[in-house]
């Protein structure tokens, strides 16, 4: 017993000895890596795929040590291709992992170092009046069960999606998006796509979600494809519901819904709008569908 005690604080004095600080850099990094690898598989499909693969290491690895010569030449011949495999298994979570790294903080915080300030304040200023634009007209669809499927495009470009309709490029106004998802107007039906400020784009075509055991039997077409969006990009979209009149918002993948005019143009704030941020009257936006009190309520 003592022999091995000794022979482990020999070992550890050893490593010691020869631990540098480049070390610790490289220990924090592969840390670093494999936390955000789980954060971002964290609760989609790619979690259960990851427990599959690491079930199949654990199997290959008693193939191993009890010498199981068949089962062992099998999973040798798999694990050989298996980084092909992971790149064709997991290309939509690696897509959405890059896509995320790209909206990191340090993106951000480029991209806040490149733009001259006069920049920025135009474009925040452009950005305040077009999001006023959208919370009147979704008031005024809502009074009147209009459909409507606004998309606020952030750092992820949907150049993909405007190919799917038509480019208008026009400076927003209640009449201007008004017209477009009038009733027997030739756009109604698709997306309208906003970019800095300005109506891009509108009849575009959304991708549905994926994920419809988690939606609501009570969310129609709009609805869906607002997720769908939401789930590969960091778009945020306004639906207003032709059947109810309902306005929701969608982020993330996630839906909030039941927003007055003025819960709507806070929110939007707080999410196109980087010193709204800090705000401490937000209106968070969590897992599921929430409904969002009217002020009239919360006054009571």
């Amino acid at each position: 017993m003592w022999n091995v005690i000794v022979e482990v604080y020999n070992w550890f004095t050893a490593l010691m000895l020869s631990f540098r600080a480049t070390d610790v850099l490289d220990i924090v990094a592969v840390a670093f890596i494999i936390y955000n690898i789980i954060k971002i598989a964290r609760e989609t499909r790619a979690e259960q795929l990851l427990k599959g693969i690491f079930i199949l290491l654990v199997v290959f690895t008693f193939s191993k040590i009890f010498n199981l010569k068949m089962l062992n030449t099998l999973f040798t011949s798999f694990f050989q291709f298996s980084m092909l495999a992971v790149l064709i298994v997991f290309q939509p979570e690696l897509r959405s992992a890059l896509e995320h790294i790209g909206r990191s903080r340090i993106a951000k915080y480029w991209n806040a170092i490149s733009a001259p300030a006069d920049e920025e304040e135009m474009k925040v200023k452009h950005l305040k009046r077009c999001i006023n634009c959208v919370v009147e007209a979704a008031n005024n669809f809502q009074k009147s069960k209009t459909g409507a499927l606004m998309v606020f495009e952030r750092q992820t470009k949907l150049g993909d999606i405007v190919d799917t309709g038509t480019v208008i490029n026009a400076e927003p106004s209640v009449p201007v998006i008004g017209n477009i998802f009038f009733n027997k107007a030739p756009l109604h039906d698709g997306a309208m796509i906003l970019r800095d400020g300005q109506i891009y784009a509108a009849g575009c075509i959304l991708p549905l979600t994926k994920n419809n055991s988690s939606v609501s039997i009570d969310l129609g077409t709009r609805h869906r494809a607002a997720l769908g969006l939401s789930e590969n990009s960091d778009a945020v979209v306004v639906v207003v519901s032709e059947e109810t009149g309902t306005v929701s918002v969608v982020v993330n993948g996630v839906i909030s819904r039941d927003y007055t005019r003025e819960s709507l143009n806070v929110t939007l704030e707080e999410l196109l709008i980087p010193k709204a941020t800090e705000k401490s009257d937000r209106i968070p936006i969590i897992t599921g569908i929430k409904k969002v009190k009217s002020n009239e309520k919360e006054d009571k």
